[in-house]
């Protein structure tokens, strides 16, 4: 690859593996017990509607990170599975079962699931540090822009301690080392440079464009925008959160495009740091082993893409 290449991918770190997603499809390559990779290939399903969706701002954030989170909850279970049959030493019964488990309904109630975890995960997120800012500091002062700073801070908090503990488990540690090798991949193909182990290597585990990122600006877009409304109980303050999270989500969506898209400017590449330094706890330094995963997971998805679509 000698030229920067402008094609934009995203991906996700699974157990023992990496996901990317391409224009045709998600591939997840796997590194078995045996040392072999195995592959999970789901062709995308042209959905019209949710296309042209996509092409709206601030509507488009939602429905990719709901779509993110249905098609990754697929792909994690898939590697949950592999990693158990390893352990279990029952991989070889379950290979002829393989293509049976991925049916339709497999396929929809784990996406179902995704997207409800999802939901959920991010309803605790944003109404816990509420109830709890309201308790400890409900009745200091009335400034409620104050408030919403505290909530903030309190969130990104428990953010960072969550990160922190999970992060000491081994499984969560080799997890984060497959999402620093998934960035690295893709650091490595927009820069133009050969996909070898040894040339991906030298890319940073860190990048713009990460989920991780889209966390903190969540937090950070919340408290802008809780700061144009007033509440006068707790419960209002709750069904506020509620209401305003698609919004919230939105508008972080767009940062997050927008920080991306400006990584290159001098100054303004400075807006996307904090999202970089999340990424210090949710990524680690990969080895050679998993970064050749994160290779042949994008070699993949970029192969099948080109049998759909050569040009």
């Amino acid at each position: 690859m000698s030229e920067k290449s402008t094609a934009v991918y995203g991906g996700q770190a699974v157990i023992e593996g990496v996901m990317f997603a391409g224009k045709h499809v998600h591939v997840t390559a796997v590194r078995r017990k045996d040392q072999q990779i195995t592959f999970l290939e789901v062709p995308k399903k042209p959905a019209p509607f949710l296309t042209a969706i996509k092409k709206i701002p601030f509507i488009r954030g939602i429905v990719g990170i709901v779509e993110s989170a249905a098609k990754g909850s697929q792909h994690l279970t898939y590697s949950a599975e592999a990693y158990a049959e390893d352990e279990s030493g029952h991989e070889e019964e379950a290979k002829p079962k393989q293509k049976e488990r991925w049916n339709l309904t497999m396929i929809l109630g784990v996406a179902l699931v995704g997207i409800l975890s999802f939901v959920v995960g991010k309803l605790i997120f944003t109404l816990v540090p509420a109830f709890v800012e309201s308790l400890i500091f409900g009745h200091a002062f009335e400034n409620k822009i104050l408030h919403n700073l505290l909530e903030g801070a309190i969130k990104i908090v428990f953010l960072l301690c969550y990160l922190w503990f999970i992060s000491q488990t081994p499984l969560i540690k080799r997890l984060f080392q497959y999402h620093g090798a998934e960035h690295k991949v893709i650091s490595a193909y927009e820069a133009g440079s050969e996909l070898t182990v040894d040339a991906v290597q030298k890319y940073s585990r860190l990048h713009y464009r990460c989920g991780s990122s889209f966390i903190i600006f969540t937090v950070l877009v919340g408290i802008i925008i809780y700061s144009f409304f007033t509440w006068d109980t707790m419960g209002e303050r709750i069904v506020q959160r509620i209401v305003l999270l698609p919004v919230v989500l939105g508008v972080s969506y767009e940062v997050l495009r927008w920080t991306n898209a400006l990584r290159d400017v001098p100054v303004l590449k400075w807006l996307g740091v904090p999202g970089l330094w999340l990424q210090l706890l949710t990524t680690k330094e990969p080895n050679d082993d998993q970064v050749a995963v994160s290779i042949a997971s994008f070699n993949r998805m970029r192969e099948l893409d080109r049998q759909v679509s050569p040009s």
